[in-house]
């Protein structure tokens, strides 16, 4: 096998200690030579770790993503090497051989040969906002555990706000909430904080309201209250901050709004997570595939096992997949209609996968090219793209309803032009393979194994 670098190095990163092995080519040898040594993780041994490296003219550098154990290591060696970073599922010992020496020999044998493939790792300024954004997401998730535990306190006592609003938090909820947590008991009273188009309700909350609150009730409310508006101003304390951060990124930000169902907190999100330089990412397919979005990949003798999807990066998955719900109530989109569409086959959970999908690869082209936004396609693409299949399709609909149908084909001027499809160019196929072996990609017809061969006829 070919050697791709002639030094390089392989960390084994644990809390206290690394384990480094450096692999150096010596010509005239057929095996490497190596250098092992043992560090601390503390900054000043991680900086007698980078002028070891240096000492031995290392610029290659690979490590496992152990925990949060790996960042300190990183931080301090980003300047002056190239690191890659490797899932530890990729570098796995084989069993009854795993110590920490043989681990970081084993990484730097196959970093020193080409056999490692890197995480994704974005610049500094990039990891901010995306530190930013995760925080912001588990503040919200303890606002909406609060939210709940209100919700749950309140049918204790026989109070249904939940049943006649929908946001028990919004300004009409949280005004009868504090005056419960007062001491007002009295329902006409409570129902009267109500606002805009819930004083329509009134009626009902005045029975909804009529319940039977107690002291232990109330110091329950008004702890739970508390707690929630200071989850509200640390939320508000990250969305400034993140705003100021934001601040080089407002084009991308704003191109990236113009996705239907995309807000300003989802875009922040994506830009967070999937970086501004898309060179990691060849194309969109690759981006929704490392964000665990496209269908897995199960074979074997020429069988096709389950599609599930991977984990991938759970923020953005969340996310993307939030926002095809959100672009699925959208009037007169191309996401709506590819979501009603799937939704029809698959079922409305795979469908929002399809969409989320498709948002990540909308979002990879306005990432990667300069100027790009998002152009709508229209609700009726599918239908503008084949309208004599429409047209069949709804008169079987009627026909199935008991009316008759006649199809009249619109003059040629009248006609729409079909949107453009971009078609993939077709791969060469070797005529030796049957259609089934080909459309499976199998290099060898197995189909010609299975069959009797022809009785040869008898000699002349």
């Amino acid at each position: 096998m070919k050697l791709l670098y002639r030094c390089c190095a392989g960390l084994d990163i644990h809390r206290d200690t690394v384990s480094v092995c450096v692999r150096k080519r010596v010509r005239g040898q057929a095996e490497a030579a190596t250098e092992e040594e043992v560090f601390g993780t503390f900054t000043q041994e991680l900086e007698r770790l980078r002028s070891w490296l240096k000492k031995h003219k290392v610029r290659q550098v690979a490590m496992e993503s152990t925990g949060v154990y790996w960042i300190p290591i990183w931080n301090v060696l980003e300047r002056g090497f190239a690191l890659t970073l490797v899932n530890p599922a990729t570098v796995r010992a084989l069993q009854g051989q795993k110590t920490d020496r043989i681990d970081a020999r084993r990484i730097a044998e196959y970093l020193q040969y080409g056999l490692l493939r890197g995480s994704f790792i974005p610049p500094k300024p990039i990891r901010e906002l995306r530190e930013l954004t995760r925080m912001r997401v588990h503040i919200q998730q303890d606002r909406n555990r609060v939210i709940n535990r209100i919700a749950r306190l309140l049918e204790t006592v026989n109070l249904k706000l939940a049943s006649i609003a929908s946001n028990i938090v919004g300004t009409s909820g949280m005004a009868m909430l504090r005056l419960l947590a007062s001491g007002v008991c009295a329902a006409e009273k409570l129902a009267d904080c109500a606002q805009a188009s819930m004083r329509m309700k009134i009626p009902a909350l005045i029975l909804a309201l009529d319940g039977r609150p107690d002291e232990h009730f109330r110091w329950m409310l008004q702890q739970l209250l508390d707690k929630l508006d200071r989850l509200d101003e640390e939320r508000a304390r990250v969305d400034a901050r993140l705003d100021s951060l934001a601040v080089p990124y407002g084009d991308l930000l704003q191109r990236l709004g113009t996705i239907p169902g995309v807000d300003r907190t989802t875009a922040l999100v994506l830009l967070a997570e999937f970086g501004e330089d898309m060179s990691q990412f060849p194309t969109g397919a690759h981006l929704a595939s490392w964000a665990g979005l496209c269908p897995g990949n199960a074979e074997s003798a020429g069988k096709r096992f389950s599609g599930r999807t991977r984990k991938g990066d759970r923020y953005v998955r969340r996310i993307l997949v939030q926002s095809a719900w959100a672009a699925s109530r959208t009037h007169d989109c191309f996401l709506a209609a590819l979501f009603f569409r799937t939704s029809q086959r698959r079922g409305l959970k795979k469908a929002a996968v399809a969409v989320a999908h498709r948002i990540a690869i909308i979002a990879w082209h306005i990432l990667a090219e300069q100027g790009v936004e998002y152009q709508e396609r229209g609700g009726d693409y599918f239908d503008r793209r084949n309208p004599e299949r429409t047209a069949r399709k709804l008169s079987r609909r009627l026909e199935a309803i008991g009316y008759k149908v006649t199809l009249v084909a619109p003059p040629k001027s009248a006609r729409q032009p079909k949107p453009p499809v971009a078609k993939a160019p077709r791969a060469t196929v070797d005529p030796a393979l049957c259609a089934k072996c080909a459309r499976w990609g199998m290099p060898r017809c197995i189909c010609l194994l299975k069959r009797k061969p022809k009785s040869m006829p008898a000699p002349q």
